[in-house]
């Protein structure tokens, strides 16, 4: 039976993660330093933590890959983690063939590939929503078009993996995933200006692509499937990212209230602030322990996909609820320096509310979720 403790090395690679971003966080520093920063979390083996030993990893699972996720949260780090780990990754270990999973993940393992993952407007994994099509080309092989307006691309990543949509006659379920190489001819990027600077991202425009028949990595009638179960497990991971922001947001308004003095009493003495301060914690309590449950039951195997489907959208409303939350109240707990640059909460604030937005609105979860318990009840 699982608990919400944590062993002893958990706990070790969660303080050794806080300890290394606390002081090589880039969240403020330019970005030619961002490789630096990506080498060395590839030195300290974080790329391998979820893939299996058998393809290069260290086979550990998403108990460990959100407690990596929850330090990058409260730090805010700008590397390509996200995108290569809990998407690029998660799709890969879901929903493509074994072979490719051969072929493609021991290089994301050892950090020799950064990589990236277009699903539909917001990473939204229904089919409807995707907006690339792959039509036959030249016998068994493929051509993709189509424009992806927001990817999460720091100009880094060496190739993306897509889902598109194609015929019928071709897989069944509509969608397939392929592999394309961010220099493939046909392929324009345009790097966007985004509100939130620590997670940059590009435009990606696919006109004429022309991909081999090894690009397509899925078993054909199996990637629709396959690709929602990659949303809900990388979901679970942007949950607990959204918990370490949460966190570090009571954090830094706890001690500027320490510090900052009104009518000959530190604010944080005031009953109001202290209220304040304990609804945020309350959330951010709350949110961690369905996140680390959830992580725990997916890890071993317990429970349906029905079932952790439902928990994971839990996790995904109170986690994006409760950054939100504590991005504002510390905003607002900051006073008037709460929206300068100089203080990190605006920071938070603007990813606070980038993450409601991605792998599915809060609101599609919440739906989600109601139509799952009303069915069980």
């Amino acid at each position: 039976m699982n608990t919400l403790a944590l062993n002893e090395e958990q706990r070790a690679l969660q303080q050794m993660a806080a300890d290394f971003l606390a002081e090589h966080g880039n969240a403020r520093k330019a970005r030619d330093g961002d490789a630096g920063l990506w080498q060395r979390i590839v030195e300290l083996g974080w790329t391998a933590v979820q893939v299996p030993e058998e393809l290069g990893g260290l086979g550990l699972g998403a108990v460990e890959l959100s407690l990596l996720m929850e330090e990058m949260g409260r730090s805010l780090a700008r590397s390509p983690f996200f995108a290569t780990v809990v998407l690029a990754q998660t799709a890969l270990l879901h929903a493509a063939s074994e072979d490719a999973r051969q072929r493609c993940l021991p290089a994301l393992a050892e950090g020799a590939r950064s990589a990236t993952l277009i699903f539909g407007p917001g990473l939204d994994a229904r089919a409807a929503t995707l907006t690339l099509r792959a039509q036959r080309e030249g016998g068994d092989g493929w051509r993709l078009d189509g424009d992806a307006a927001q990817v999460l691309d720091d100009g880094s990543v060496d190739v993306t993996y897509v889902a598109a949509r194609i015929g019928e006659e071709d897989g069944g379920d509509g969608v397939a995933l392929f592999e394309v190489a961010a220099d493939a001819v046909g392929l324009r990027r345009t790097p966007l200006e985004v509100w939130d600077l620590t997670r940059p991202q590009a435009r990606w425009q696919f006109a004429g692509v022309r991909l081999e028949a090894a690009a397509r990595l899925d078993v054909p009638g199996s990637a629709a499937a396959g690709l929602a179960r990659a949303q809900v497990a990388a979901m679970l991971q942007l949950a607990a990212e959204q918990v370490g922001g949460a966190a570090q947001c009571l954090a830094l308004t706890t001690a500027y209230t320490a510090e900052r003095v009104q009518f000959g009493r530190a604010v944080a003495s005031f009953q109001a602030v202290k209220h304040r301060c304990a609804e945020m914690m309350v959330r951010i309590e709350t949110a961690r322990s369905v996140v680390r449950a959830t992580a725990a039951r997916l890890a071993a195997g317990e429970g349906s996909e029905a079932a952790l489907q439902a928990e994971a959208a839990a996790a995904r409303v109170l986690a994006t609820e409760a950054y939100r939350f504590c991005a504002q109240e510390a905003i607002q707990l900051h006073g008037g320096v709460g929206f300068t640059w100089e203080y990190d909460p605006q920071m938070h604030f603007k990813r606070a509310q980038w993450a409601s937005q991605w792998l599915g609105p809060v609101e599609q979860w919440r739906e989600a979720l109601a139509v799952q318990l009303l069915d069980a009840a």
